[in-house]
């Protein structure tokens, strides 16, 4: 994969997104989006994720690792604490939430990760609003295999009315959105605790392979859909190359696929540069994603966006990210001190490989 040049490519290719996207919102009439694509499959995307089109789960490490591939958080050593948000204005889907990576303080090599976020869909209609917490946990066996596991917990609440509920008098259906309390609330769509698990195998120090699972106890719906992911990349100093392919079970009438290529460029040891197309063959559309982003010695602030190449199905999403490189702080300095894995102590989440941004 050939990456454009910085000077003015990408930031013109993210421009362009930015524009087009409003442009499309402003002069067309918008297509009901899929409800599975409106809810973006429950996934939640960092904005090195968002930018790359998924492409992740080989050598996405960080917090990112917590929602793509859990045995990536073992793959450097770090710590590091982010916020992040997620927004697609044509549904009103908004997402707030925080994540933390800790593969440093543990005396036994396990790397651990937590993370929260709480949001809302569509507030206008079906008005759904959800909370999902997750924590994970990775280990290295040698220098090439990393597994890692983690739990999920995922509550939502639909209280707008469905096609098969009763808008006028005020009463739920069962099918669309769940069952109401004795007080005429309405019940969780969902309320249940599941599981991720993951592996990465360094065939080279550069290149990795990497397989995934979300939601392995199989809830059986879109909501919560089981999704098989495996993914080879390259990742140096500078560059980052992946390639993925997942399989979603549940998400429509028929397990389909999802296919992700993405690519990042470190510029003077500060800059970001991302770039990342999907193909998503249950809706059968076609996205290009970018992202740009400032990476210091201790904080790091990044932006991305993702947009549908299509007339039919018109999505933007967008997602931030502040993090902040608590390993940089000095506070964990005993335990880095001799032990950083990469021969250079701790570094910054970014590209793959031992030596992340």
């Amino acid at each position: 994969m050939r990456l454009v040049s910085r000077r003015a490519t990408t930031p013109a290719v993210l421009s362009a997104l930015v524009v087009g996207s409003w442009t499309t919102l402003a002069s067309a009439q918008e297509a009901a989006l899929a409800p599975q694509f409106a809810y973006s499959y429950g996934e939640h995307e960092t904005a090195r994720s968002l930018a790359m089109g998924g492409a992740t789960r080989a050598v996405g490490n960080g917090t990112t690792a917590v929602f793509a591939n859990p045995a990536n958080m073992a793959l450097t050593r770090l710590y590091h604490i982010e916020a992040m948000g997620e927004f697609t204005p044509e549904v009103t889907r908004a997402i707030g939430g925080g994540a933390i990576v800790d593969s440093i303080t543990s005396s036994t090599r396990i790397a651990g990760g937590l993370a929260f976020s709480g949001g809302i869909i569509d507030p206008d209609g079906v008005d759904r609003g959800f909370i999902d917490a997750r924590a994970a946990a990775a280990y290295p066996i040698g220098d090439r295999v990393f597994i890692g596991l983690g739990g999920r917990y995922l509550r939502m609440i639909q209280d707008g009315f469905g096609p098969l509920d009763d808008a006028a008098a005020a009463r739920y259906s069962s099918v669309s959105g769940g069952l109401v309390d004795a007080a005429g609330k309405r019940m969780p769509s969902v309320d249940a605790l599941t599981f991720d698990a993951g592996l990465t195998i360094k065939i080279t120090q550069s290149v990795h392979l990497g397989v995934s699972g979300q939601n392995l106890t199989h809830p059986g719906h879109g909501l919560l859909p089981t999704t098989i992911g495996a993914a080879l990349g390259y990742g140096s100093k500078d560059l980052t190359l992946e390639v993925d392919g997942v399989a979603d079970l549940d998400s429509w009438n028929k397990a389909t696929a999802r296919v992700m290529a993405g690519g990042e460029y470190l510029a003077a040891n500060h800059y970001p540069i991302r770039l990342g197309y999907r193909f998503d063959q249950g809706a059968g559309v076609h996205q290009l994603s970018a992202g740009l982003g400032y990476i210091g010695q201790e904080l790091a602030a990044e932006v991305s966006i993702r947009r549908t190449l299509s007339t039919e199905i018109n999505s933007t999403m967008i997602a931030i990210g502040l993090t902040y490189h608590l390993e940089s702080s000095g506070l964990t300095r005993n335990r880095v001190s001799g032990e950083g894995s990469s021969g250079e102590g701790t570094s910054s989440e970014g590209t793959g490989g031992d030596a992340e941004k």
